[in-house]
């Protein structure tokens, strides 16, 4: 019996440490930038760049608290739609979203200066110094 639990217990670490290492790896980096990106869905067709109209399901959580902020998945919200590559939107969304392609789901983790600044954005919930994670859906590219 001991060494039944000594070897789910190896299993579990195991486990854990490979879990680890590769969502570390799936997270990638974009140059010249600290906002980072994984992978949730491919997509595949054309890509965003810059300055196309992108139209867009994104959900915004403040990490620093796990509270969700902005949906256009919520009830009474829609598709959010902007210009892609032209500062419309918050740097780490702006450069997180070039080269996505139809289809594609990413999530971003964005530092304060890549996003609402070290003074936050508090009518929405988010703290000085907030980091954000988005979770971006590309669902129309012109």
């Amino acid at each position: 019996m001991r060494c039944a639990v000594v070897v789910l217990a190896l299993c579990v670490v195991a486990a854990v440490r490979a879990e680890d290492e590769d969502a570390a790896e799936e997270f990638q980096t974009i140059k010249g930038f600290d906002t980072t990106y994984r992978i949730v869905k491919a997509g595949d067709g054309k890509s965003v760049e810059k300055g196309n109209k992108v139209t867009v399901h994104a959900t915004g959580i403040v990490q620093n608290t796990g509270k969700k902020f902005w949906s256009t998945k919520d009830k009474g919200q829609q598709p959010f739609t902007y210009t892609a590559g032209v500062g419309g939107v918050i740097k780490g969304w702006d450069q997180g979203c070039l080269g996505m392609k139809l289809g594609e789901v990413r999530k971003l983790i964005i530092p304060a200066h890549e996003g609402y600044g070290e003074q936050g954005f508090p009518a929405w919930g988010i703290p000085k110094g907030g980091i954000l994670d988005f979770e971006i859906e590309i669902l129309k590219i012109n």
